[in-house]
């Protein structure tokens, strides 16, 4: 695999992870100052923040699908692979940032 193929894959996971994270942190700020709960406003943040990383870490679904389609109907397994790592990198980063802001809403205890 390439470099920029490991490159891709880094940044889509930290994308993916950043936004979940930062969304949730900075939510629960204003969510302090509206004088709401902020774990609880962090917590549900970063459920519903997931799908929208998803898509911004593979630089909006439409090309994500395009370059899918035509890998399958192509005959080019390889992009189809590649495009499926990238997909997967990014479900990570949702997933860790996810993850991370319901064991720091715990307080560090079992997810």
């Amino acid at each position: 695999m390439g470099e920029r193929f490991i490159s891709t894959l880094i940044i889509d996971f930290c994308v993916a992870l950043g936004i979940v994270l930062g969304g949730s942190l900075v939510g629960a700020v204003g969510s302090t100052l509206t004088h709401h709960p902020p774990m609880t406003t962090m917590s549900r943040l970063a459920e519903q923040l997931r799908i929208w990383a998803l898509v911004a870490a593979l630089d909006g679904s439409v090309d994500f699908l395009r370059a899918f389609g035509d890998g399958v109907w192509g005959g080019q397994l390889l992009a189809v692979a590649k495009q499926f790592a990238y997909f997967t990198a990014s479900f990570m980063g949702c997933q860790l940032g996810y993850y991370l802001i319901k064991w720091l809403v715990m307080g560090g205890e079992g997810v």
